[in-house]
């Protein structure tokens, strides 16, 4: 508990007066998601948060960096050491005192290594902040254009007044056809290699 305890301490320190945690408008669980609530909070207050994506996305940057990677992520590394070779990285990306507070608390608290994740977890706040809804579609080849298009008139049915698809499309030729949709809190599995697991299963079992 001493880690969620530094993350509600850098949730307050960095905006003042000390007011009540802003709950982004979803909720990330795990340790990634206690940091990116606090840093979301803080960036709310300070009306912040489109900076701090931007800052997000340079830390991300720096992290694949194979020289700041073999620092940062290495477990050998003191903590000092990272933490000054970071924040020696972050002032020459000039990012926001509250991105820089964040780095120092990961760094203080020994989850450096937890960057990258904290940073998705803010990106999926931020898609819900913004009314974006991500849809994960999976099909054994490519959709071309005229189907990809017909795909997105369909996956509208499912949203909210406001809110617009986030369309992320990968390509597994393992499910062998037809496609696996993950959209919000629902997952659809229509690929074939289910269709053919199930009627195995059927016939194995009559």
């Amino acid at each position: 508990m001493a880690g969620f305890g530094q993350v509600r301490y850098f949730s307050s320190s960095v905006a003042r007066p000390v007011a009540k945690l802003i709950k982004p408008p979803i909720q990330v669980y795990g340790v990634e998601g206690r940091y990116a609530t606090a840093l979301f909070s803080a960036a709310s207050k300070q009306k912040n948060l489109d900076q701090v994506e931007q800052d997000l996305g340079r830390v991300a940057s720096l992290i694949k960096d194979p020289k700041m990677s073999s620092i940062v992520m290495n477990p050998h590394v003191k903590r000092s050491v990272k933490q000054a070779a970071f924040s020696d990285a972050l002032g020459k990306a000039k990012v926001s005192a509250i991105t820089i507070n964040l780095i120092n608390v990961l760094a203080e608290n020994g989850r450096l290594t937890l960057t990258p994740d904290v940073i998705g977890a803010f990106s999926k706040m931020m898609s819900a902040h913004r009314g974006e809804v991500t849809c994960s579609v999976t099909t054994a080849q490519p959709l071309d254009d005229a189907n990809l298009t017909e795909l997105k008139v369909a996956l509208n049915g499912f949203l909210a007044k406001g809110e617009t698809i986030k369309l992320e499309t990968k390509c597994d030729p393992a499910i062998l056809g037809g496609m696996i949709v993950s959209i919000g809190d629902k997952y659809v599995d229509m690929s074939t290699k289910t269709k053919v697991q199930k009627l195995t299963k059927l016939i194995r079992d009559t």
